[in-house]
Parts: structure tokens; C-alpha cells; sequence
């Protein structure tokens, strides 16, 4: 039992529905041969595998990139879904290889803060630093850990073999800071966290904090500052809105600055990190 839960006889009746999913995320792209080699490792140990690619487009080195990513699509997933994430700067460094099991999930990757809002978002039932290296491939090169550690670990871990098996538990995971708005009676100070292939800027507000403050101050609109320009909101959908720039809670859950057609990114030539003043009316 894990989490208080009979883990193991749900993944069972999991594993009798379909073959285990193992998902890819990575900063490798696919101009090389890193990602194929990844997927050849996990086939090397069972074939008997759903391998699906989330995105090897993540800037590269960027560790908050790829875990608001990761963030954004692992719930979607079915149960018992294995994620291997690596955003690994510090490979062959004496960071450690990771198996967060969590209520609902598997991931697998470096200790470097990659799964920092995963331990936010889920019930973490246990955290292993992977060093039972018999589940490694034969040889493992310091500068890629992605095909010799993970990939291979994930492979046994979809084969069968339990996740205790896999190395020591541990409490002292590493993190990276996740900023958060800041909140007064009528005004809320944001910062951009994430910049679509749209140029819809994603900030660090969630919708339903921006709701939670509107309805105690009883304000049905605002008004949101970017780079000296304002974007009204909220507005439903991209093509509801009747100015330039608008804001609305998107399919993250988070609220964006967006423009109808347009980049608001282009349009207000910001990026990640840039400040949004919420004013409710």
C-alpha cells in the first residue's frame, strides 16, 4: 500500500486496460539523435510500451520552462502514466536521478527542481534518489543521462518492477523558486511565467485567485498593465474581445495577456519575468 492507497491493484488493473504510457519531455529537439536514442533505450528493456513525446522544444537549459510544462499537461494523462523529464544542466554532476511517485503519476529525472510544481500540484507519496544502478544501462555517459539513467529506469518501471526496487527514499529534493503574485484590497502584481508559440503571455495568476479577489471586492472587471499598456479583461475567448490586447483565464487555468490574431509578445515586446499590475475596477 502507498499513500494510503492500494496502489499496486489499481496499476494492475491499469496495465490489463492498455500497455503503460511513458511520456518524453526534454530540451533536446529533434534535430539530433538524443530523443531516438532515449526511445531506444526504453525499448532495449520492454517493447510492450506506449512512448508519446510531449515536446523536445524547451529552451534549452531552461528549468522553468520545462517544468510549467510539464505542469500544464501531466494531469491530462491517464493514471499511472510514467513522465521522464529532462531539462539537465547539471548532468554528470553529482545532482541526483530521481523517481517521484506521486498519487496519480510516475516522473523520472534529474533532483535540479524540474518537478517543482508537481509537488505543488500532486500528493507525493514517495521520492527516491535512483542509485540502484543495475537498472542503468551497462555504460553510462556522464553527459547524458537521459538514454543511460532515466529512459532504461522508466522502461523497468513500466515492465513490472516496483518502485522501491529503484534506489533510497528521500525528503530532501531540490526545488526552484516559483514566483507568486502579490495581493492587495483592489490590486494584484503578477509577473509573466510563460510565452506561448502565440505570444500569449501566461502569468503567474490563477484564474481562480483572480475570481476569489473580484468577488470579495465585488469588481466585475479589471484592468491589466503591461510595459506602460493596458489590456482589459476578462474576457471569455481570443476572438470576444473588442481591443487590441485583453486578458482571459486560458486552458491552463492561468490568466494571459493576449491579442485577437495578433502576438501580444510582438506587440508589447516583453518576455518571461515582465511585470503585470491587475487593477479591478
Amino acid at each position: 500500500m502507498e499513500g494510503g492507497l492500494l496502489m499496486k491493484d489499481k496499476e494492475e488493473v491499469a496495465r490489463l486496460e492498455r500497455w503503460p504510457i511513458i511520456a518524453l519531455l526534454t530540451d533536446f529537439g529533434t534535430q539530433d539523435h538524443y530523443v531516438a536514442c532515449m526511445k531506444a533505450a526504453i525499448l532495449a528493456v520492454t517493447s510492450k510500451v506506449q512512448i508519446l513525446d510531449i515536446t523536445h522544444d524547451i529552451p534549452s537549459h531552461d528549468l522553468l520552462s520545462g517544468a510549467f510544462t510539464l505542469k500544464s499537461v501531466f494531469p491530462f494523462f491517464p493514471y499511472y502514466t510514467i513522465f521522464v523529464a529532462v531539462v539537465d544542466p547539471g548532468v554528470g554532476t553529482k545532482r541526483r536521478p530521481l523517481l517521484v511517485v506521486t498519487e496519480n503519476y510516475y516522473f523520472i529525472g534529474p533532483d535540479n527542481g524540474i518537478f517543482s510544481f508537481v509537488y505543488e500540484d500532486e500528493r507525493v507519496t514517495t521520492v527516491y534518489d535512483i542509485d540502484s544502478t543495475h537498472y542503468y544501462r551497462p555504460q553510462v555517459s556522464p553527459t547524458f543521462h537521459g538514454r543511460d539513467i532515466f529512459a532504461p529506469c522508466a522502461g523497468w518501471l513500466a515492465k513490472g518492477v516496483e518502485s522501491e526496487n529503484f534506489g533510497t527514499p528521500i525528503t530532501n529534493y531540490g526545488r526552484i523558486p516559483i514566483p507568486k503574485p502579490e495581493f492587495s484590497e483592489k490590486t494584484i502584481t503578477a509577473m509573466i511565467l510563460h510565452v506561448d508559440k502565440f505570444g500569449n503571455l501566461i502569468t503567474n495568476l490563477k484564474g481562480a485567485d483572480l475570481q476569489q479577489v473580484m468577488s470579495k471586492a465585488g469588481s466585475k472587471s479589471f484592468t491589466a498593465t503591461v510595459a506602460g499598456k493596458a489590456a482589459q479583461g476578462p474576457v471569455a475567448t481570443y476572438g470576444g474581445a473588442a481591443s487590441e490586447l485583453f486578458a482571459l483565464v486560458g486552458s491552463t487555468g492561468y490568466v494571459e495577456i493576449a491579442a485577437n490574431q495578433k502576438s501580444a509578445r510582438n506587440i508589447l515586446q516583453v518576455t518571461r519575468g515582465a511585470q503585470v499590475k491587475f487593477q479591478l475596477a
